[in-house]
């Protein structure tokens, strides 16, 4: 059972005294690379075979295999590749020698020039083979394919894989889902180092602060094997950089791209470069070089409306007929303005050292995003309203003495992700010793940000449902900002800082068993992380004289959704706040309640180890083993209360730290079996167990409690109501069976299709957990809201994927995943699906894409389901090449213009509703290679 302790682990044993008795017959090697013919590039993912054996190595991402201890003789060759022709080489092994020597195979004949070396088919060609060699269910994206999509960042590029979503923020992609399943459920690795998530609460990295230009490669890997981390309940995303190794030459590459949004009227700049060379040095030793430097700019901007609080069922009096009515009502509709320019900076360095059998290594990855934001809220206040549309011309719902809110958040926000990864990799007495040293360091900082609020009243509002697009109406005076009083200023200075240590170290051993081929791996890797978020927050209520919005006031913004009213000034505000804040009120009850609630410290320690055996059976590989994971978590915080005494008329505030430990186990099978029909038909199966840790947020020790004492009936009542984090949460304990048949026709393609099943225990929830149970230590409270374990859920899903280059230069490329879940569960969309569209010759490349993604349940508000609304998104890419070196393109990004869309319970009711806009990009690429 998951997380026992009781599986025999004598077979395991076994295997080891097995590999380490097995007696090495001969010392002679073949050590090779696959390249094309003009030695230029190295192939990835290739097979290879000694025929005469029945031995197979797949080349590694430098196009490097080697076969180790083979007996002298007369051995075939064979090389197996997508895309190319069959290429066999005869090779006379003497005893104890090594044979070195470049194996170079060509492509099959289909009309275009080099199709496994230059373009969409290359770059389909090296994920192809990839996918189709690996022990796991596994899907790749190759560098030069991250380039053919009209994508923003990794996390855009990866939405076109079977299976993986994408949550957006403001239009762009962000945090990625595999098969459903919520983004901090998956584990990514950049260079085998976790990525410390930058912002406050969550594990799961936004990875739209990683450039696509400092890519070499993503591998998303559906199952695990026992050498991978465990916390993996939808899957592992592992982000590879460049390398100079991936190429036989050295070069650079230069592109400069302009990108327009068409919806603020703004143009973005864009400049990215790579560079790479290998030094020979004498005796065998080389030296590799590869830097890649990313910038990009980008302006742009929002249109949203949004229902704060939800909907729910209201009875009221109509305030011009006296009736009661009754209807399906909001307290409060918002008009939301956002302006954004969001800058990236990526840099990358990695160097290689290699000599003989012995390789190492450094990989150097820097990333900085920031996001300067100035948005403008509209709140409209309403005491009840009626939205039936069928009412609508019957009553006349204006609601006299309303209130409505105008506000502005100024805000920039900066992000960073360091990874720093050294490593090496070395022969010893028959044994393969891998090892790394990572660091990796996440930082949010939120400087002197500035909310500042306005209040009117005694105005005339009025709202009617209308779909994703509620209708809004007001008086004159609601636009007029003289009469919108300031009313509380928040200032923000936030830091947030997520660090991770860790040391891997792998051994691996080949050997020989009743004719099996096999592998024998073990290993152990130590992390360590700490994560903490200080809130520093300051809120002002008084002291601001007459001022008025008027004083503030701006030309009013562009805005599609209705009528918005005039803007107010970001330059003038802040200035202002600069001036008088000495002079003004502060609310040191709320801030010490916000700054104290909010922050916290976690430290997480994780110690693993591992065996796993590898065998080939006949036509079956097989990967089968253990891993057990030991946690170790210590978080700290604060209890904070409100006392709110009637009675005598004071408020105060206590603070009082807590702090909590939890230690906890797993030991996690696994196994992965491919079954090969022959050189184009396979099928895979996996079994495993996995686990998913809690988010920093629900795991805090925080408590924010507020107690009220009041006078009823002659007696003193103490209400007291609650948040808080949960500590004491489980993780979540997946059990996952996958299974899944393909076929890779003799040119470049893919047709697969797949079933999969998870069951999902300790699944994380929030709920009210007061009780009057005598052992509850909330016992007493009204109401106390906080994260629980609650229950388990089965996840079953089919996917399906369709890869086809044809002759005539077509390219079609089609992938769906259908979901069904027990219950409903965040970001859970049952149906996934791109199809992709593409024509290449030797001189144009174009690709259109439709990216599709069902609705999908979110949370509960007011008792009630909020859901996100289906989306679909049409992108189009084209490049002319110019010659073998150059090329010039035009992305199209968001052609249908689709919105964003949240619904309460029906698609009639707004949730939020909001529109990006379509963006085009010019661009002009550059490369020596």
């Amino acid at each position: 059972m998951l997380g026992g302790k009781s599986i025999r682990v004598n077979a395991v044993v076994a295997a080891l005294a097995l590999a380490l008795s097995t007696s090495v017959l001969a010392e002679s090697e073949i050590v090779g690379k696959v390249s094309d013919k003009s030695e230029r590039i190295y192939f990835q993912g290739a097979l290879i075979k000694i025929k005469e054996l029945d031995l197979t190595q797949v080349s590694q991402r430098d196009g490097s295999f080697r076969f180790k201890n083979i007996p002298s003789g007369l051995y075939t060759l064979v090389i197996h590749y997508l895309g190319a022709k069959e290429a066999e080489y005869q090779i006379n092994l003497g005893k104890d020698s090594v044979i070195r020597d470049i194996y170079s195979i060509e492509p099959v004949d289909n009309g275009l020039e080099e199709v496994i070396v230059l373009g969409q088919s290359a770059s389909q060609a090296s994920a192809l083979n990839r996918q189709k060699n690996a022990h796991q269910i596994k899907t790749i994206v190759s560098s030069d394919a991250v380039g053919e999509f009209p994508d923003q960042n990794i996390a855009e590029s990866l939405q076109r894989l079977p299976g993986m979503f994408i949550q957006r923020d403001q239009g762009e992609g962000r945090f990625v889902g595999i098969r459903g399943i919520d983004p901090n459920l998956n584990n990514l690795t950049i260079n085998g180092s976790h990525i410390p998530s930058p912002e406050s609460g969550v594990r799961s990295v936004a990875m739209d602060v990683i450039p696509s230009e400092l890519i070499g490669s993503l591998e998303v890997s559906k199952t695990v094997s026992p050498d991978m981390d465990a916390d993996a309940v939808g899957g592992s995303i592992e982000v590879k950089s460049l390398s100079a190794f991936d190429r036989q030459e050295g070069g650079y590459s230069i592109t400069v791209q302009n990108s327009y949004n068409e919806l603020v009227d703004e143009n973005s700049p864009k400049i990215s470069a790579s560079y790479s060379d290998i030094v020979d040095l004498s005796n065998g030793h080389r030296i590799g070089i590869a830097t890649a430097i990313s910038y990009f700019e980008r302006k742009f901007g929002s249109f949203n409306i949004e229902t704060d609080g939800g909907w729910g069922e209201f009875e009221f009096e109509d305030v011009n007929s006296g009736d009661d009515v009754s209807g399906f009502a909001t307290e409060e509709i918002e008009q939301r303005n956002y302006q954004i320019v969001r800058e990236r900076l990526g840099l990358a360095l990695n160097l290689d050292y290699r000599i003989d059998d012995n390789s190492y290594y450094l990989r150097i990855l820097q990333s900085e995003f920031s996001d300067d934001e100035y948005r403008l809220r509209n709140e409209y206040k309403f005491d009840k309203g009626l939205i039936e549309p069928e009412t609508w011309n019957a009553v006349t719902a204006n609601f006299f003495d309303a209130e409505m809110d105008r506000d502005t958040k100024d805000r920039f926000e900066e992000q960073t992700i360091t990874s720093i990864v050294a490593g090496g990799l070395n022969s010893w007495h028959n044994w393969l010793i891998e090892y790394s040293f990572g660091y990796s360091k996440s930082s949010e900082k939120e400087p002197d940000r500035l909310d500042v609020a306005f209040a009117g009243e005694s105005l005339s509002l009025v709202y009617q449902a209308d779909g994703a697009i509620p209708k809004l109406a007001q008086s004159d005076n609601a636009h007029d900002l003289s009469v919108f009083e300031m009313d509380e200023i928040e200032w923000v200075n936030n830091l947030t800082e997520d660090k991770e240590t860790s040391f891997k170290i792998d051994f691996s051993h080949d050997f020989v068993w009743n004719n099996f081929n096999s592998q024998f791996k073990f290993g152990t890797k130590l992390r360590r992380r700490e994560k903490f978020n200080h809130a520093d927050i300051t809120i002002y209520d008084g002291g601001f004289g007459n001022v008025n919005a008027a004083d503030f006031s701006a030309n009013t913004p562009v805005w599609n959704l209705g009528k918005f009213g005039p803007g107010l000034d970001r330059r003038k505000l802040k200035q202002w706040f600069i001036d008088v804040q000495d002079g003004l009120d502060v609310n040191t009850l709320d801030s010490q309640i916000d700054s104290q609630g909010s922050s916290f410290i976690s430290e997480e320690d994780i110690n693993a180890a591992y065996v796993m055996l590898t065998m080939d059976i006949g036509q079956w590989n097989l990967v089968s083993g253990l891993r057990y994971e030991k946690t170790q978590f210590s978080t700290t915080g604060n209890k904070v209360e409100l006392a709110i005494n009637e009675v005598t008329d004071e408020e105060t505030v206590s603070v009082n730290p807590w702090q909590v430990n939890k230690d906890y186990d797993y030991l996690l099978p696994s196994i992965n079996a491919t079954y090969q029909f022959n050189d184009k038909w396979l099928t895979r199966f996996a079994y495993s167990q996995t686990i998913a840790r809690s988010t920093f947020a629900d795991s805090a020790a925080y408590q924010l409690i507020e107690s009220e004492t009041v006078a009823e009936e002659g007696s003193v009542v103490t209400e007291r109501k609650a948040e808080a984090g949960n500590p004491q949460l489980k993780p979540y304990e997946s059990t996952n069976f996958d299974w899944a048949v393909e076929y890779y026709p003799g040119q470049i393609g893919l047709l697969s299709a797949g079933v999969f099943y998870k069951s999902i225990d300790n699944y994380i929830i929030l709920a009210e957990v007061q009780s009057d149970e005598p052992n509850n230590p909330w016992s007493g409270y009204e109401e106390v809201v906080q994260p629980i374990n609650g229950g388990k859920v089965d996840i079953q899903g089919f996917e399906f994927s369709w890869v086809k280059n044809f002759q005539s230069g077509l390219l079609i490329s089609a992938n769906a995943t259908l979901t069904d879940a027990d219950n409903e569960i965040p970001n859970q969309a049952d149906t996934v699906a791109n199809l992709v569209v593409g024509y290449e010759t030797n001189q144009f490349s174009s690709r259109i894409t439709l990216t599709h993604k069902n609705k999908a349940y979110q949370f509960d508000d007011n008792d009630l389901s909020v859901y996100e609304d289906k989306h679909n998104q049409v992108d189009l890419s084209v490049k002319y090449f110019l010659n073998d070196k150059s090329h010039i393109y035009l992305n199209a990004i968001n052609l249908t213009d689709e919105p964003f869309y949240l619904y309460h319970t029906e698609r009639l009711y707004n949730y939020q509703y909001e529109e990006y806009g379509r963006s085009y990009e010019v661009g002009f690429t550059w490369r020596s290679f």
